[in-house]
C-alpha cells in the first residue's frame, strides 16, 4: 500500500492538471482551491491507481473522486453499453446518492457526459428508461441497484471504475452482502476507489478484497472534532428535553439549526411539538417519501425552514452551508456519529455551535464520546437555568 505525503503536492486545481472544462465548472460553482483530500486523491485517481481514502462528509471527497473520473472519461470517450455504465458509484443513502449525482453533473456540465441516479422510494420504470441507452456514470444505492439487476434492466459487465462511498455506513445499514454480490458481477480489471470515515475490521477486510495495491489517503481522522465548533452539553431529564430545545431555538433565533434525533418516531414528535409551539420545523428520515425529503431539504437550504430534525441515516446526505447550530436532542450511542453530526456546522470557514442534551440514561454515551474526542465537553446551562453538575 502506498501512502501519500504532503511533499511537493500542487496547491491549485490548475496545477493538478485538470481539463479546461472542469476548471470552468469549478469556477462557476465557486471552488477556488483544492481541499486536502482533493490534493491527495486526484493525482493517483488520474493515474489509474486504486485509492483507499479515510475522509468524512464535508471534507470535499466527492470532488476528490468525481473530478478525476470525469477527466478520465473525457480523455477516453467511448459509447456506454446499452443498459450499462462506465462508472458505478455506490452510496448508502438516497440523499447522498442524489448529492453525488448532482456533483457529477455540476462538474461535468461542459463535457457532454451522461449521468443518472438510482435509489428506492421512487418508481423503477423511469430509472430503467434512463439506463436503456447506457450512461457514463451511475450513482446508486445497493438495494435499488440489486432490484434492477434482478429485473435485468442494468448490466455491470462493462464497468471501468467502481467507487464505494461511506463504506462504514454501508456496513451499519447491512449492505455488505449486497455489495459483495454487486462487485462479483463487475470486471476484475477495473479501477476501485474506496472511501470510509472509519476503518473497522470488516471494512478493512472488504477493502483488502476489492483493492489492488491501493494508494492510501487520509484526512480529518474521525476522532478530530471541527476546530471552529464550540461544544457544550446540557444535563436534563428526558421529560424536559423538548422544553429545553424550544428555549434554545428561541435563544438562537437566527440562522439554520440542525437537530438530531436517534429515532424516526422521535424526530416526528419533536417536529410536532415545535410546530405547535410556533417554531416552523420539518423532519427528514427514512419513513419520509423521497419528494418529502427533497422538499424539506430544499426549504432548509433556502432558509424557508430554519429548523430541520434529522436521523443519522437521513443526515448523511445533508451538505448545507450556513448551519449555525447543531443540537443533539438525543446523544448517539456510537461515539463516531457525534463527530459526523457536529461537522454539519462550521462549514466554509464559518463558526458553529454544537449543543447536546444529555439525559441520565445517556451519560455513558457522553463518556464514550469524550473518550473518542479526548476532551471533556463543557457543561452549559439551559436558557434561564443554572447548569446541572456533571456526574462523577
Amino acid at each position: 500500500m502506498t501512502n501519500m505525503t504532503n511533499t511537493n503536492i500542487p496547491t491549485s486545481f490548475e496545477t493538478l492538471g485538470l481539463r479546461r472544462e472542469l476548471l470552468q465548472a469549478l469556477e462557476e460553482v465557486g471552488y477556488t482551491s483544492p481541499t486536502p483530500i482533493q490534493l491527495q486523491a486526484i493525482p493517483p485517481v488520474l493515474a489509474g491507481r486504486d485509492v483507499q481514502g479515510i475522509a468524512q462528509t464535508g471534507t470535499g471527497k466527492t470532488a476528490a473522486f468525481a473530478l478525476p473520473i470525469l477527466q478520465r472519461l473525457a480523455d477516453n470517450r467511448r459509447q456506454a453499453p446499452r443498459g450499462g455504465c462506465r462508472v458505478l458509484v455506490l452510496s448508502p443513502t438516497r440523499e447522498l446518492a442524489s448529492q453525488i449525482n448532482d456533483s457529477f453533473r455540476d462538474y461535468g456540465k461542459h463535457m457532454g457526459l451522461r449521468t443518472t441516479v438510482m435509489f428506492g422510494g421512487v418508481p423503477k420504470g423511469r430509472q430503467a428508461r434512463a439506463m436503456a441507452n447506457g450512461v457514463d456514470v451511475l450513482v446508486a444505492t445497493p438495494g435499488r441497484l440489486i432490484d434492477h439487476m434482478q429485473d435485468r434492466t442494468v448490466r455491470l459487465d462493462m464497468v471501468e471504475v467502481l467507487v464505494l462511498d461511506e463504506a462504514d455506513h454501508m456496513l451499519d445499514l447491512g449492505f455488505i452482502i449486497p455489495i459483495r454480490r454487486i462487485v462479483s458481477t463487475i470486471p476484475a480489471q477495473r479501477q476501485t476507489l474506496f472511501f470510509s470515515a472509519t476503518m473497522p475490521n470488516e471494512i478493512g477486510t472488504l477493502a483488502g478484497a476489492m483493492l489492488k495495491n491501493p494508494v492510501h489517503v487520509a484526512v480529518a481522522p474521525v476522532a478530530t472534532t471541527v476546530e471552529r465548533v464550540e461544544q457544550g452539553v446540557i444535563f436534563t431529564d428526558v421529560a424536559r428535553k423538548r422544553h429545553v430545545l424550544f428555549d434554545l431555538l428561541v435563544d438562537v433565533a437566527k440562522g439554520r439549526t440542525l437537530v438530531f434525533s436517534r429515532t424516526k418516531h422521535g424526530a416526528d414528535k419533536v417536529v410536532k411539538h415545535l410546530n405547535e409551539s410556533g417554531i416552523p420545523a420539518a423532519a427528514i428520515h427514512g419513513n419520509k417519501s423521497q419528494p418529502q425529503r427533497e422538499q424539506a431539504l430544499a426549504n432548509f437550504r433556502a432558509g424557508r425552514t430554519r429548523v430541520l430534525i434529522a436521523t443519522d441515516i437521513a443526515a448523511r446526505g445533508i451538505d448545507v452551508d450556513g448551519v449555525g447550530h447543531v443540537i443533539n436532542y438525543d446523544l448517539p450511542n456510537v461515539p463516531e456519529t457525534y463527530v459526523h453530526r457536529i461537522g454539519r456546522t462550521a462549514r466554509a470557514g464559518a463558526d458553529g455551535m454544537a449543543i447536546s442534551l444529555c439525559a441520565p440514561d445517556e451519560r455513558a454515551f457522553l463518556k464514550s464520546i469524550e473518550k473518542l474526542i479526548r476532551t471533556r465537553v463543557p457543561v452549559m446551562a439551559a436558557p434561564g437555568q443554572t447548569p446541572q453538575a456533571r456526574a462523577a
